[in-house]
């Protein structure tokens, strides 16, 4: 007879713990191919279970092809049910709440998640939930909502300069895909792309999955140095963050802009604009975008992640027009499109004006955090520290005389509980950053802010001892 132990009080179901043992028996090879199992009848008897249990747990162990029922014989083991069993490595569980409470984590582009406006979301998505068409809950177009791309056109060339039709807009699940397109869309193995050095690695890698070279020319504080790109290269595109060049937070000037464009103009060429946080610009209104300059040239990449919640997950592309086409069928056979009552919610939230409000409330909180964030670190560093980078976003630049911060510095400063980035992860070109981190802050409380700047100091200049 089988040995089966049942647990009354579990919330399994009795035919589902009954099933799994006898599965479990037959694939380790405890219930051999061709053995007789006991009759419904008799386990239900010896389990004292109802005979409709035994009989769901052996249906559904035949349907599976473990069992075979011979009429008049019985219900046997099937052929060829055992499998040689793998160790899996063992996983340890993790408390991540006591590991995010210990550590005061500087990371860039986190906005104050507890600030999102909830309630007002929460309002219309109620209302939109509840009042749309059966159709809305259907599949979608590739290219996202024509109500919210024409709202967002609408936005845009209001808030950012940008000059576009609603039907160059693709909207996407957040920047990363919109990047993971455009590298699809125009990047080869044999293709050659410029990029602004450091840029965020993550883009790095996502453009080299394609198997395209990346071409690296440094910035300084005003952004790429445009003078350096060399006129007989002829590459794909050229990416750069022109309002606010990540992770050094430069602004590039018109100048270099106007260069920017003859290039491509002369090498038939795109750029390619990340304009990721710049509606966060604490001296004067957001500069203007590239894409303004010429729209068939610039290919123009945004997302809501860091205005309202990485959650979200939508962000977008504004499309020079001959790629429309592409595009949308790229995004197709990605996932076919963008949650589409997420877009409607987000549709509502502009255009009843929520989100420039919105937006200007996070303004007057991040300058405060980012000008809190500077005295802690003069309080602290003194003179020891120079402060880069600050005029817009998230997150400023710290260089710090005579360190480096080599992987050694980095783990010693996280057992002080703090962590912090360095701008060489960044780079594609070594050895110019080693004593510049990023200090990222909109998401830290003020206490959490000064906590950490002191941690920083004790574990850099070892005043502490662990």
């Amino acid at each position: 007879m089988l040995w089966i132990p049942i647990d009354r009080s579990s919330d399994i179901p009795l035919n589902r713990q009954i099933y799994q043992q006898i599965r479990e028996k037959i694939l380790n090879g405890h219930l051999q191919s061709g053995e007789r199992l006991a009759s419904t009848r008799e386990l239900s008897v010896e389990l004292k279970v109802s005979r409709n249990v035994i009989l769901e747990a052996y249906d559904q162990l035949l349907a599976e092809g473990f069992l075979v029922a011979r009429r008049g014989s019985g219900t046997f083991v099937a052929e060829g049910a055992f499998l040689t069993k793998h160790e899996a490595p063992f996983l340890y569980e993790v408390d991540e709440k006591k590991v995010k409470n210990h550590i005061i984590n500087f990371r860039s582009g986190i906005p104050a998640l507890d600030l999102f406006p909830r309630k007002t979301w929460a309002k219309l998505s109620y209302q939109l939930w509840n009042d749309s068409e059966a159709t809305n809950f259907g599949y979608d177009f590739p290219e996202g909502r024509l109500e919210l791309r024409q709202t967002l056109a609408h936005y845009l060339l209001k808030t950012r300069g940008v000059h576009c039709h609603p039907e160059q807009i693709v909207i996407t699940s957040g920047a990363t895909q919109a990047m993971t397109l455009v590298s699809r869309l125009l990047l080869t193995p044999k293709d050659t792309a410029i990029m602004e050095d450091p840029i965020t690695n993550d883009i790095q890698t996502i453009f080299k999955s394609s198997g395209a070279s990346l071409y690296p020319i440094p910035v300084d504080e005003y952004g790429m140095k445009t003078a350096l790109i060399p006129e007989n290269l002829h590459p794909k595109f050229v990416f750069l963050t022109p309002s606010h060049q990540f992770p050094l937070g430069g602004t590039l000037p018109i100048q270099r802009r106007i260069q920017l464009i003859n290039f491509a103009r002369r090498n038939n060429c795109l750029l390619i604009e990340d304009d990721y946080d710049s509606e966060f610009r604490y001296e004067g209104p957001p500069v203007s975008s590239l894409q303004g300059l010429d729209r068939e040239r610039v290919l123009y990449i945004g997302s809501f992640s860091k205005i309202l919640s990485p959650a979200l997950r939508i962000g977008y592309i504004v499309l020079p027009t001959h790629l429309i086409e592409k595009c949308r069928q790229l995004k197709w056979f990605t996932d076919l499109h963008t949650p589409s009552l997420d877009q409607l919610i987000l549709t509502r939230f502009i255009k009843d004006g929520y989100l420039e409000r919105h937006i200007a409330k996070m303004k007057k909180f991040y300058k405060n955090q980012r000008d809190f964030l500077i005295q802690c670190l003069h309080t602290t560093f003194s003179n020891k520290v120079k402060i880069l980078g600050f005029s817009t976003g998230m997150h400023l630049i710290a260089e710090l005389e005579d360190i480096h911060f080599s992987k050694e510095l980095l783990l010693k400063i996280e057992q002080f509980g703090v962590k912090v980035y360095p701008v060489e992860d960044h780079s594609i070109e070594k050895g110019k950053y080693g004593n510049r981190i990023i200090l990222g802050y909109g998401h830290l409380k003020k206490n959490e802010i000064e906590e950490g700047v002191t941690r920083l100091f004790q574990a850099v200049y070892d005043e502490v001892k662990l």
